[in-house]
């Protein structure tokens, strides 16, 4: 979590640059504003990262002496052949229309199917042919 504490703080550290010389350059107090507060968001975030990075063991990507077979194992379970993420990307792609165009009932139709498909997705090896007895 330090190399992303450090990334995030000199993304930070040049916002707030940034925000400061267009500040004084263009003389203009959106973008220096968007500039600030996309700085706070980065300390935010890079702040978080290190105090995370404090209370947990280096990982391989901390240690200067690691290997790259340091960092290997096993990374997680992914369903190897699920329909459920294309539903969540086709129920976001409804709501996100019914969104841009402001139809309600677009939106209603749209949120209630991102709950159906994300229930789905969350109880896929629950329930049928996948259930574990």
């Amino acid at each position: 979590m330090k190399v992303e504490a450090a990334i995030f703080n000199i993304v930070s550290v040049a916002l707030v640059l940034f925000a400061v010389v267009y500040g004084f350059w263009a003389r203009e107090p959106i973008g220096t504003t968007a500039l600030a507060l996309s700085a706070g968001l980065t300390i935010l975030v890079g702040g978080f990262f290190w105090f995370i990075s404090r209370r947990i063991d280096a990982r391989p990507e901390d240690r200067k002496d690691a290997e790259i077979a340091d960092g290997a194992g096993e990374l997680g379970f992914f369903s190897p052949a699920s329909y459920w993420p294309l539903g969540i990307a086709l129920s976001a792609g409804t709501t996100g229309l019914g969104l841009a165009f402001f139809y309600p009932w677009l939106i209603l139709i749209g949120v209630v199917a991102i709950l159906l498909t994300v229930g789905g997705l969350l109880f896929e090896y629950y329930v049928g042919q996948n259930a574990h007895s």
